[in-house]
């Protein structure tokens, strides 16, 4: 036997033996002492393996741990800690990104073995977390800085999308916490901006495609700060477009802002769809998929050669993300102080923003998925009929590389609830409730909180318990 061909079988099954041994495991399953000391609410241990594997991250995954570095972090306590590995996380992405050398290359190769640079849902909430490490430091000028940030980075990515916009183009909860944020800061002028565009954002977009109802909180929001800058139009107007009215109340002595993080964010698994191909007219080529009702022509610029050709193909698989949802088992929370109930309100389903951002992604890109793997099978075809041993290595590597991209960002919950709370001056004893309606109980978590007058206080936390993970509708 010739040296080439024993060659190209040792390869060949040097191929097979990678694919059967890591091709099918996906990022979840590839980080699952991660995952099970987190969702375990181990945090701890969590932060100890991502120390301990700090040096075995491929750069590729960099941004990742960036990230889930950072959140795990600040559920320890370490606010300016977490938000260093945050701004890396922001860096990082920004600077890959916007290289489009390093872009076109991520169009040649398989997705999965490129530098992952988030999902655009991602990017945007790198800021909210930064801006909440900022409150928990009492730094209101740089959480500002955050979520103007924020804005700015949803401005710049549906600049990029002019022929497809992202149904995700506008944050109403990053409006929401902004004006919050303004007037815990005595700026009730920008907080009534702030609300006014919350409120946009939420009739507009966030009722519509992400199962979001406007929070009562940023009504009663609205109506005050109209009040208080003296906007009696605005007042008015708002009064009339809610059904309410508004009454004067003096301003407590203290307030508590409570951002309940609950459940968690879907994880990324696979699927694959067949395409058939269909010989067109002037040497073009239709990709049709009957089940989805979806078409891709292409033009066969090899087309009337002797074969190679797109047109040389009946069909062609191609693999694409789907997420798989991790239902809370908590599905309502309330506040109490004293005698007094205060509901959670929903102001941000990172699931369905999750959802939709990657849908909107894929309907971008599967043109461009489809070619690179019609033209990598065409190529196969022509040199098979060269030499069926290349043919055969070439049709495993195309095999092997043909996986989608399972990775993102595994820490975020599945969906933010907030409210705001009076308080009197001095220690207080708050108790959050969280509601469990399959199992039909409450769970109780009891937080001390001492106020000087005028003081705005901000706390955050995170219920972890979800159910297995799904397949998202």
């Amino acid at each position: 036997m010739k040296p080439v061909i024993k060659f190209l079988r040792f390869i060949l099954l040097y191929l097979i033996l990678v694919l059967i041994t890591s091709g099918c495991a996906t990022y979840y399953q590839q980080n699952l002492v991660f995952q099970d000391h987190f969702v375990s609410g181990e945090i701890e241990e969590a932060n100890k393996v991502l120390d301990k594997t700090r040096k075995k991250v491929k750069k590729r995954d960099q941004l990742l741990y960036y990230l889930q570095k950072g959140v795990v972090l600040q559920m320890l306590g370490a606010y300016e800690e977490s938000n260093t590995y945050l701004e890396r996380a922001y860096i990082f992405a920004d600077d890959y990104r916007k290289n489009p050398v390093r872009q076109a290359a991520a169009l040649l190769t398989n997705p999965s073995v490129t530098v992952y640079t988030g999902e655009d849902h991602e990017l945007v909430l790198i800021h909210y977390y930064k801006a909440l490490n900022f409150l928990k430091l009492g730094d209101y000028e740089a959480a500002l800085v955050e979520c103007r940030r924020l804005n700015n980075r949803l401005n710049y990515m549906n600049d990029r999308y002019e022929r497809r916009k992202n149904r995700y183009r506008q944050d109403a909860f990053a409006m929401n916490l902004m004006g919050i944020v303004y007037e815990a800061s005595g700026d009730v002028n920008n907080a009534f901006i702030a609300y006014r565009n919350a409120y946009a954002a939420y009739k507009e977009d966030y009722r519509k495609y992400f199962n979001t109802a406007i929070p009562l909180q940023l009504k009663k929001d609205l109506l005050r700060t109209a009040y208080l800058n003296g906007f009696y139009t605005e007042l008015d107007w708002y009064e009339r477009e809610f059904n309410m009215n508004y009454e004067y109340r003096p301003k407590p002595a203290g307030e508590l802002v409570f951002f309940w993080h609950n459940g968690l964010g879907p994880i990324k698994d696979e699927w694959s769809v067949n395409f058939f191909i269909v010989k067109g007219e002037g040497g073009g080529v239709i990709f049709e998929n009957e089940e989805y009702g979806w078409s891709f022509p292409f033009y066969d610029y090899q087309s009337g050669k002797d074969n190679g050709g797109l047109g040389d193909l009946k069909f062609i698989r191609v693999a694409f993300p789907k997420y798989l949802e991790r239902i809370p088992v908590y599905r309502s929370a309330e506040l109490s102080v004293d005698a007094e109930t205060y509901p959670m309100e929903k102001a941000e389903n990172i699931n369905a923003i999750a959802l939709s951002t990657l849908e909107d992604r894929m309907l971008r890109e599967m043109g461009n998925a489809l070619l690179r793997l019609a033209l990598k099978q065409a190529a196969e075809e022509k040199v098979r009929d060269k030499n069926k041993h290349l043919g055969a290595l070439l049709s495993v590597i195309n095999a092997t590389t043909e996986k989608a991209d399972t990775r993102n960002w595994q820490t975020l919950p599945y969906n933010i609830f907030y409210a705001r709370v009076p308080l009197p001056e001095g220690n207080n004893e708050v108790r959050l409730k969280t509601y469990a309606p399959r199992e039909q109980q409450w769970e109780e978590h009891i937080f001390e909180f001492q106020v000087d007058r005028g003081e705005t206080l901000f706390q955050t936390f995170h219920s972890l318990e979800s159910y297995s993970p799904r397949l998202a509708p």
